[in-house]
């Protein structure tokens, strides 16, 4: 099993290799995918410290992606990030365990200091 600092899960495959790529250049190890199931398997053979999860995916709603992950690893921080999420989704991911919830565009300085606390609290 490998550790890594975080894995972005997004459908929009040109955004989250560009989040991934930003996020290497402030040194963190990342990992790409790009739907619901792929991160639950995945999640099931690596260790993240932080999830990012877009909340609208091809195959699965993020939030039933939040509770698999959740159910796998409990210790992992997931960052729901969507363009479309309404209130409702907002109570819901942060009922069923998500960290924070953000939208689209990222402030990625925003979630770098997020991810920093969640550091932080795993210490």
């Amino acid at each position: 099993m490998k550790q890594y600092d975080l894995l972005i899960v997004d459908d929009e495959q040109r955004y989250a290799d560009m989040l991934a790529k930003r996020l290497r250049l402030r040194r963190l190890t990342c990992k790409v995918c790009y739907d619901g199931q792929a991160a639950i398997d995945i999640v099931g053979e690596d260790s993240f410290s932080v999830v990012i999860l877009d909340l609208r995916l091809p195959d699965l709603y993020g939030t039933e992606v939040l509770t698999r992950i959740k159910q796998r690893r409990p210790e992992t921080a997931v960052i729901i990030l969507t363009g479309h999420g309404t209130e409702k989704d907002r109570e819901q991911c942060l009922a069923r365990g998500a960290y924070s919830f953000m939208n689209k565009p990222l402030d990625i300085d925003r979630l770098v200091a997020t991810m920093a606390r969640i550091k932080e609290k795993s210490s």
